[in-house]
C-alpha cells in the first residue's frame, strides 16, 4: 500500500511539475521569440538586400518555432488531463471505494493540464499571426521598393 502511495504522489509530482513545467517552458519562449521578431522587424532596413529571398529568409527566422508551440501545447496539456485522469481512477481502484468528491477533485485537477495547454496555445497562434502579417508587410514594402527603382 506504502509503495502505491509513493507511486501515486510521483505521478501527480510528474503532472504538476513535468507538464505544466513544460508548458511554462513552451510560454516562455513563445514570448521570447515575439518579442525577438517584432525588435528585429522594427530595426530590419530592406534597403540592405539586394534579393528578396534574403530578405524573407531572415523575416520568417524562427517563426515557425512560435508555430510549432501554438499547434503542440493543447497536445501537452491534453497529455497531462490522462495523466491527471488515470491517477484519479488508479488511487479510487486502489482504495475500492467510490467517493465522489475524491473523484471531482481528480478530475479537476487534471483537466488544469488542459487549460493551461489552451493557454499557451492560444496567445503563441496569435503571436504568429501577427508576426506573419509583418512579414507580408516588410515584403510587400520590399517589392514596391524594387519596382520604383
Amino acid at each position: 500500500m506504502q509503495k502505491t502511495t509513493d507511486l501515486m504522489a510521483l505521478a501527480e509530482s510528474t503532472l504538476d511539475y513535468g507538464v505544466m513545467g513544460i508548458l511554462l517552458l513552451m510560454s516562455v519562449v513563445t514570448l521570447w521569440l515575439f518579442i525577438e521578431r517584432m525588435m528585429f522587424y522594427k530595426s530590419v532596413r530592406i534597403e540592405d538586400y539586394k534579393h528578396r529571398d534574403n530578405l524573407e529568409l531572415d523575416l520568417t527566422d524562427n517563426i515557425s518555432v512560435i508555430s510549432a508551440i501554438g499547434s503542440n501545447a493543447p497536445y501537452v496539456g491534453l497529455l497531462g488531463t490522462v495523466i491527471g485522469i488515470m491517477i484519479t481512477f488508479y488511487s479510487l481502484g486502489d482504495v475500492g471505494a467510490v467517493d465522489a468528491k475524491k473523484i471531482m477533485t481528480g478530475l479537476a485537477l487534471a483537466l488544469k493540464a488542459t487549460a493551461m495547454g489552451l493557454v499557451v496555445a492560444i496567445p503563441a497562434i496569435v503571436a504568429y499571426t501577427i508576426a506573419l502579417r509583418k512579414v507580408e508587410r516588410i515584403l510587400t514594402k520590399f517589392d514596391i521598393a524594387q519596382e520604383e527603382k
